[in-house]
């Protein structure tokens, strides 16, 4: 069992809080060592994350991240906006800033908050999607994107992702060749290297970049995607703490727009976040889907029929009710799945469900009984990108509290995860039907039953996660988990045949899925019984056995 620190949920203490002239010092003072693989750049799909102070995310990393975007851009022949957006995090803005001298250096044409605001994630992703309508996502005049974030990362994070014309995360192709692009980069000396990267100077960058009105072009959007008019009717009382987080102007504006009855309950901005409260193991983390880091708003369940909660780029969400607190991720992807397909939008018959292989299987339950095709994929919302796209997916959503869904029309709204809509369905939900989303899941689970969910870590060398992220299904001998026989033994996931990178195992009343971690010496473990907890328990012990069986983990 995860330890949970003794002061998870409670208020974050002075000396807990990090000191940001020395956080954005060493972001330029100290230079990166690409010898060292801890000071490379790791280009994920999540883009690059870390911290200055251990020369993890510092200016050489950005310098380097930028030339290698600028350099595919030019390879691929992207030549529309980059549309470029930042969170709330103290290194975003210096972050933002190196990237800005060197975009401009190249040419390219770079689209800003008309405000000099903050910028969610989502708003991002609309706005590359509305400037390549009509287009072919591929050639001259497309626009892309660049959100400088770490999510919900603690606040001495920086983070730098790369959004391609299609709006969402960028796939492994391009991120490794970005990657491999900056860490030559780092690598080289004098011109062809760091050193050598064309910039202009800041104040000039800024005063060279386009301003674009991201905040208004997404809110007056938003009836596109949210039926407005029925939770403005509906005299909802919402609640909304944005976390301190790009949101944060978002949700008033919204409000104003649509005639709500919605309070930001914290309007705060601090970049030590010294208003949250800790999570489960002591950290300053804004993640909306832990009880220990939403426990404000959850004292505030009362005052409000629905509230909400967002990370600091608002990717992700987080939904409280007075009767069910905090929802779990999966239990509100599941309500939300059961709303937008059992009536409430008229998509075509054959727009799917998109999840991820460790979201809850009561989703499989509630998409076969609405008759809808299931699409299970990796994990990593890249996966439900194409679908999205041209809307054979009505929906992706996966169990850390990402979703996104198209419009109303059975179009493209986002490609990225948006916190944002999937708060305000939530409300459309309760406005709609009378009922809040765990009402709506607690009926579900009178329908199909009632599981119980949960991920563990445990430790493994870096030769068993080796082993671990390319087993082949005759590797487990198995035929029975926490007693009942296997359905399933997955290493490649069944609505794509694209590789998990780890082993899941089904039954029909349970099931586990095991990946070995990027950045630790840990592999999770993600279970889920219907059965209730003692199987559960069972299942996740025999999980270990089997996972050590093959691997020779501990």
């Amino acid at each position: 069992m995860v330890a949970i620190a003794e002061r998870a949920g409670r208020p974050a203490e002075a000396a807990e809080l990090v000191d940001i002239d020395r956080l954005i010092a060493a972001y330029y003072e100290i230079r990166p060592d690409p010898s060292d693989p801890a000071q490379r750049v790791v280009f994920g799909t999540s883009g690059h994350r870390g911290s200055s102070f251990r020369a993890a995310f510092n200016e050489g990393h950005i310098l380097a991240t930028t030339e290698a975007i600028c350099r595919y851009r030019s390879m691929r022949g992207y030549d529309g906006p980059l549309f470029i957006g930042r969170d709330t995090h103290a290194l975003s803005e210096p972050a933002t800033m190196t990237a800005l001298e060197v975009l401009i250096a190249n040419g390219v044409d770079v689209r800003v908050d008309s405000d000099d605001g903050f910028t969610p994630t989502p708003a991002v992703s609309h706005a590359i999607i509305v400037a390549n309508r009509g287009r072919s996502l591929d050639g001259p005049g497309l626009a892309d994107g660049i959100v400088v974030t770490p999510s919900h990362n603690p606040p001495d994070d920086g983070g730098f992702k790369y959004n391609p014309p299609n709006g969402g995360p960028a796939d492994t192709d391009v991120t490794r060749w970005i990657q491999d692009e900056a860490n030559r980069l780092l690598e080289a000396g004098g011109s062809d290297g760091v050193d050598g990267i064309a910039r202009v100077a800041g104040p000039e960058a800024r005063r060279r970049a386009t301003g674009y009105d991201f905040r208004g072009t997404y809110v007056d959007d938003l009836v596109s995607v949210i039926d407005v008019d029925a939770i403005a009717s509906s005299g909802l009382r919402i609640g909304v703490d944005p976390m301190g987080g790009a949101s944060v102007a978002y949700w008033g504006t919204i409000g104003e727009r649509y005639g709500l009855d919605l309070t930001v309950t914290n309007d705060t901005v601090d970049p030590t976040f010294g208003f949250m409260t800790v999570d489960w193991d002591g950290k300053i983390r804004m993640d909306p889907s832990s009880r220990y880091a939403m426990a404000r708003l959850v004292t505030l369940r009362d005052r409000f029929d629905v509230a909400l909660g967002n990370d600091t780029d608002a990717d992700r969400h987080g939904v409280v009710t007075p009767g069910a607190g905090l929802l779990d991720p999966n239990h509100f992807l599941s309500a939300a799945i059961g709303y937008l397909f059992g009536g409430a939008r008229s998509w075509a018959k054959d727009v799917g469900v998109g999840k991820t292989l460790v979201s809850s299987s009561m989703i499989d339950r509630v998409t076969a009984d609405l008759g809808r095709r299931l699409v299970e994929v990796p994990v990593g919302f890249k996966w439900f990108v194409e679908g999205l796209v041209d809307g054979s997916l009505g929906f992706g959503g996966e169990e850390s509290a990402g979703a996104s869904f198209l419009r109303r029309d059975g179009t493209v709204w986002t490609t990225d995860k948006d916190g944002i809509i999937a708060d305000l369905l939530a409300c459309e939900l309760t406005a709609r039907t009378g009922r809040d989303p765990g009402e709506a899941y607690r009926e579900l689970t009178e329908r199909f039953g009632a599981p119980v969910y949960r991920r563990i870590d445990a430790p493994a060398t870096p030769a068993q996660k080796e082993i671990l992220g390319r087993l082949a299904p005759d590797a487990v001998r198995a035929s029975t988990l926490a007693g009942d026989p296997i359905t399933a033994t997955l290493t490649t996931a069944p609505g794509n045949g694209a590789a998990i990178g780890g082993l899941k195992v089904a039954t029909a009343y349970g099931w586990f899925a095991a990946r070995p971690s990027g950045t630790e010496n840990v592999y999770k473990i993600y279970a889920e019984s219907f059965r209730g907890e003692d199987h559960l328990a069972r299942l996740l012990d025999e999980a270990q056995a089997l996972v050590a069986s093959v691997t020779g983990a501990a």
